[in-house]
């Protein structure tokens, strides 16, 4: 199961899950998907900020499949604002939007899962890591989901479901919205930055990643066999630019 598939990284896993010959349900909340991914997921819609949306969309999905066997959870979104301007509403929906939906999603794919293990697969933020200035909201957001990936990895590890999340730098419309608040100038700052903070160059020898060839194949280790003594962990694939634990 995939959430938040319509476009950017979770429209790459289902693309990368389906060629690994996976049954696919991907979920959308506005965006529909587009023509190149429909075909290949059944398509649920959900709001994972509502609890009970999140629990019935789950299960949907479980008995559609028979079973649920992997959660990559991709819905949520990259916001600015700046620490000392950002108000009630901006926080309550960075925290609705990318803590409260990623709880209740792990938490009915866990109901789903837990008489047969499996794995869950969160999103993080380098941004979460080093701290940012531009969205601090967005930051607090997405450390919130690495303390909660290791907390649910702790407690569910003894029913066979492991719990990772993926640090990223790949293209995304969220970096498109960061490219777009930072302006011209900025932009070309950020995308000249990353030659020199980079260790490893992208599959398209320059800027971000590109989610389907250089996140995909780790997408594809967190679901799989392999990865069943890996859990709790936050996995940097940005070319070496979030080094975790240096």
């Amino acid at each position: 199961m995939v959430t938040g598939a319509a476009t950017g990284i979770g429209a790459a896993a289902v693309h990368v899950f389906a060629a690994e010959g996976a049954t696919v349900t991907a979920t959308y909340r506005q965006s529909r998907p587009g023509s190149d991914v429909e075909a290949l997921a059944r398509w649920l819609p959900c709001d994972f900020r509502d609890e009970e949306d999140a629990e019935a969309t789950v299960a949907e999905a479980a008995r559609g499949m028979g079973g649920l066997d992997v959660l990559l959870h991709a819905a949520g979104r990259w916001a600015p604002g700046l620490a000392g301007d950002v108000t009630r509403a901006e926080l309550d929906d960075m925290l609705d939007t990318n803590v409260k939906a990623t709880v209740f999603a792990n938490q009915a794919a866990f109901r789903a899962m837990s008489s047969g293990g499996g794995r869950i697969i969160n999103l993080g933020s380098g941004e979460a890591i080093t701290g940012v200035a531009h969205a601090a909201a967005y930051s607090l957001s997405k450390g919130a989901v690495h303390s909660w990936t290791r907390a649910a990895a702790r407690s569910w590890g003894s029913s066979g479901v492991t719990v990772n999340a993926l640090v990223p730098a790949v293209e995304t419309p969220g970096a498109e919205r960061l490219r777009e608040y930072m302006g011209p100038a900025g932009a070309a700052a950020l995308h000249a930055s990353l030659a020199t903070r980079m260790a490893v160059s992208s599959s398209s020898g320059e800027g971000l990643g590109d989610p389907v060839r250089d996140l995909g194949p780790m997408m594809v280790f967190l679901a799989g066999e392999g990865s069943r003594f890996v859990t709790g962990q936050l996995l940097s694939v940005t070319g070496g630019m979030t080094m975790l634990g240096a």
